[in-house]
């Protein structure tokens, strides 16, 4: 039976990945997830989650710890945040194109330098290229949630590809929200034992990751692509199925809010949604219509669905938590401009770009967001960022 508790965004990422029996945790600290894999191992302690953990030396050896034995056939986790996930980069782009699915959690936060440990997004987007599945969430029900549906998603046949289960550290990660933690049993039921291809087997030696010439690079680059095109219709199907086995939906690839009648629209990422969609009904209440996308997976991008959404719409801004160094946008504007280039609408759009280094995204900002939308919306054409500053 199902039970509400009050807990942090990192007591729900750990709770969510006990729920789905890993055969192996590989832990390193780094904040702000360290409490993550804390709370991992004090499970594994107590007896209450029969699992190997390996506590490793760096988050380097986190990742191939996991990559080892995930090849092997087992079910992984674990977790990391900033300068923890540059570390691991060389065994964490080899985890994705080796086609070895897992889930890992990053709690989101600003990399150095300028010095900090604050949140933000940059970690996760830069890392957007290097084949996992990304999604962002912006509750600690959510977080939950989709370390079940992470799994489920990645050991797909269809797809065959590790996830990250991102959210905004210190304001997901150490914020305590009311959640709902469904049953062991409940969960059993929905996510089946791990039974994926075994790369690593003593019965049948064989050579993983020999080198590649380039024909056959071309190979599993293609592959690769075609199985991340195939996770956005298999991520709409396992929302759906969450939905009618726990009754949450999340809208899959994309939630829209408010959106049927909406003349201007702010597209939003993890945590700042719900003061988005707080902007959006004071907005209505100010004879605006303003109406919100809060983008769940970056990758893959679900490029169609946001242009369906965006359709006959007359101005967008996307609020990022994190820059574009090449653009001197933010980056998933970039990619909305990219997603909606063929359509035959012309929007008044721009970039709107706060909350770096763990600044606050307030109602305000979101408000001064949708009211710029309002005055330009009528006048098709691309506008200066916005930069979100402090008073």
């Amino acid at each position: 039976m199902a039970k509400r508790v009050a807990m942090t965004g990192n007591t729900a990422a750990y709770t969510g990945a006990s729920l789905c029996r890993p055969d192996l945790i590989a832990a390193y600290p780094i904040t702000p997830q360290s409490s993550v894999v804390e709370g991992l191992a004090q499970m594994v302690y107590d007896g209450k989650l029969d699992s190997n953990f390996v506590q490793v030396e760096s988050e380097h050896s986190a990742m191939s710890v996991v990559q080892g034995a995930a090849a092997a056939g087992g079910r992984v986790f674990t977790a990391t945040s900033a300068q923890g996930l540059a570390l691991m980069y060389e065994p964490y782009f080899r985890m994705s194109t080796l086609r070895i699915p897992m889930v890992m959690a990053i709690a989101t936060r600003e990399m150095t330098s300028p010095e900090t440990i604050w949140s933000g997004q940059q970690d996760a987007m830069s890392v957007r290229e290097a084949g996992w599945i990304q999604m962002y969430c912006e509750s600690n029900q959510e977080i939950l949630d989709m370390m079940i549906q992470g799994y489920m998603i990645a050991e797909d046949p269809r797809v065959q590809l590790p996830v990250n289960i991102c959210y905004d550290g210190f304001y997901s990660s150490h914020l305590i929200e009311g959640l709902e933690i469904p049953a062991q049993e409940d969960v059993d039921a929905f996510l089946p034992p791990h039974s994926g291809y075994t790369y690593l087997d003593p019965g049948h030696p064989q050579a993983l990751d020999p080198l590649t010439p380039g024909e056959l690079m071309l190979q599993y680059r293609k592959e690769h692509l075609d199985a991340m095109a195939r996770a956005l219709t298999v991520i709409d199907e396992v929302d759906a199925r969450f939905a009618s086995s726990f009754g949450r939906s999340y809208g899959g690839l994309i939630e829209e809010y408010e959106m049927e009648d909406a003349d201007v629209v702010i597209i939003t990422i993890g945590g700042m949604s719900g003061t988005g969609k707080d902007a959006v009904d004071a907005a209505r209440e100010q004879g605006i219509k303003a109406g919100l996308i809060k983008l769940r997976f970056v990758r893959p991008f679900p490029a169609q669905r946001l242009a369906v959404a965006l359709a006959g719409k007359k101005a967008f801004a996307v609020v990022d938590r994190s820059v574009s160094f090449g653009w001197s946008r933010g980056p998933m504007y970039m990619e909305t401009k990219a997603a909606v280039a063929d359509a035959d609408e012309r929007y008044a759009s721009f970039s709107a770009i706060g909350g770096l280094g763990g600044a606050d995204l307030s109602f305000d900002h979101m408000l001064g967001v949708i009211r710029k939308l309002d005055e330009i919306k009528n006048e098709p054409g691309e506008r200066e960022p916005l930069w979100l500053m402090q008073n």
